[in-house]
């Protein structure tokens, strides 16, 4: 049976503030707080309140058919904690259809798979931690920021433990293959791979209320049925999108929102499923390994990592951030840890971006890509400065490295431990359950025995 697997991403941005040179040493906030709050808050009234009444709707309209995934950056959790509850609030409502599946993804939506592998590991750890504690479950399935993916990150991604992982259909990386399939990664057979269906995931986020596409008016029912017409083989569409695509690319008044809601009952006249990527990676089989031997992502036209890191500037900062990982990883300043996340968020890097796209690119307060780097570099300095205080450059980093190796070593007892407690908390429930059993039994038992012995002693008297 073909089954959709729907998929939405939640991020939102850190607008960083003015900082000028002469600020470095002196003031060690970044941070423009009226932007964060006001970017927040329309994004929430415009697209993430009204999308999720909507799916909430949805899933309570079908009876349970439909399904959706979503994953939250750690940085825009906090964001929507601070200034836009009710999205929260929403996301447990939908969470508590048992309907919605949350992944895990970086905590700082940032870069840290292409730089630093042990910092990568901590922060995807730490916000399935943060997703566990809000929604009751861990995640399962693992999607990185913009859906990058190589063959190490694949690997360093099955080590964690998760069963599976989004990433994009390239057609570079697929050629004659088709997305419609469940793959493997090739470094290890364990960690399953969903790939985007970027056509149809770009026809909704993209182009949808464009009036001089030539499939506009887009209607739920043709939409479906082009997933109808694909060879009946291909049994998995994915269909991958941020959640601010619905109202904010996609504006509500070009009625989004009912063409969602018209969806899955269409699918159901064609026999058509929604699915959670977990149900598909654990029910389907991988057809085939893929091989990507260099980073791809979802983003322009070339499908890799040229927008964060393609010029000089952008390595330069992108090489002069991850400098300082592993003391930043080694520090228990909660300021620094918090500025560590902001300044890895990859629109930092995004913003100087020297290409061409046809996405058109806000860079905010930034005037061009020079103007962003000079601005992200004088706080990356100052920045530097904080993190050298503690631990300073004298220090060579083959100092640092037992220390390092210590705290690996600590966090991997600390993950075996938690590990051997739910093996023994799950063992001890299904004893209890067990051990109610015949109690249960035994009480119905018992009444009929006392009823037999009552009746009998009137018969005597």
């Amino acid at each position: 049976m073909r089954t959709i697997c729907l998929y939405f991403e939640i991020h939102q941005i850190i607008h960083l503030k003015r900082y000028r040179f002469f600020d470095i040493g002196t003031n060690h906030y970044y941070y423009d707080d009226y932007a964060n709050e006001t970017s927040i808050n329309d994004v929430a009234e415009r697209s993430y309140i009204p999308a999720l009444n909507t799916l909430i709707d949805m899933v309570k309209s079908s009876e349970g058919a439909f399904k959706v995934a979503l994953s939250i950056s750690g940085v825009a959790l906090e964001q929507l904690e601070i200034y836009a509850p009710t999205v929260i609030e929403l996301l447990h409502q939908l969470n508590d259809t048992g309907c919605c599946e949350f992944l895990a993804e970086p905590y700082s939506h940032g870069l840290s798979s292409l730089a630093n592998e042990a910092c990568f590991k901590e922060e995807v750890m730490r916000q399935s931690e943060k997703m566990k504690q809000l929604f009751g479950k861990a995640p399962k399935v693992f999607r990185n920021s913009s859906l990058i993916y190589s063959d190490e990150i694949g690997a360093a991604v099955a080590s964690m433990g998760f069963k599976g992982m989004l990433t994009e259909g390239a057609k570079h990386i697929l050629g004659w293959k088709s997305p419609h399939y469940l793959y493997h990664c090739n470094m290890n057979p364990n960690l399953k791979l969903l790939l985007r269906d970027f056509k149809l995931s770009d026809d909704i986020s993209l182009r949808f209320s464009n009036s001089e596409w030539s499939e506009y008016p887009l209607m739920a029912d043709k939409y479906i049925n082009w997933i109808d017409q694909l060879p009946q083989e291909e049994q998995v569409i994915n269909i991958f999108m941020e959640l601010c695509a619905l109202g904010i690319y996609q504006p509500l008044s070009s009625h989004i929102l009912d063409f969602l809601k018209a969806l899955p009952a269409c699918a159901k006249e064609k026999g058509i499923t929604f699915s959670t990527p977990t149900e598909i990676v654990t029910k389907l089989k991988s057809v085939s390994q893929l091989d990507v031997p260099y980073p791809l992502s979802w983003v322009d036209e070339e499908r890799d990592t040229s927008c964060w890191l393609g010029n000089v500037m952008q390595r330069e900062a992108f090489n002069k951030l991850y400098s300082v990982a592993e003391r930043v990883h080694l520090c228990d300043d909660r300021r620094i840890k918090q500025d560590w996340d902001y300044l890895q968020a990859s629109n930092n890097f995004r913003f100087m971006t020297t290409k061409q796209s046809s996405v058109t690119l806000q860079r905010g307060i930034y005037e061009s890509p020079y103007d962003a780097f000079t601005n992200y570099m004088n706080i990356l300095g100052d920045f530097m400065k904080r993190v050298d205080s503690l631990y300073p450059v004298d220090v060579d980093n083959e100092e640092l490295n037992p220390l390092l190796t210590t705290i690996e070593n600590q966090g991997r007892e600390i993950e075996q431990l938690r590990k051997e407690l739910e093996k023994a908390e799950a063992k001890l429930a299904k004893a209890e359950k067990k051990a109610a059993k015949p109690a249960a039994e035994k009480k119905p038992a018992e009444k009929k025995a006392t009823t037999k012995k009552a009746t009998s002693k009137k018969k005597e008297a």
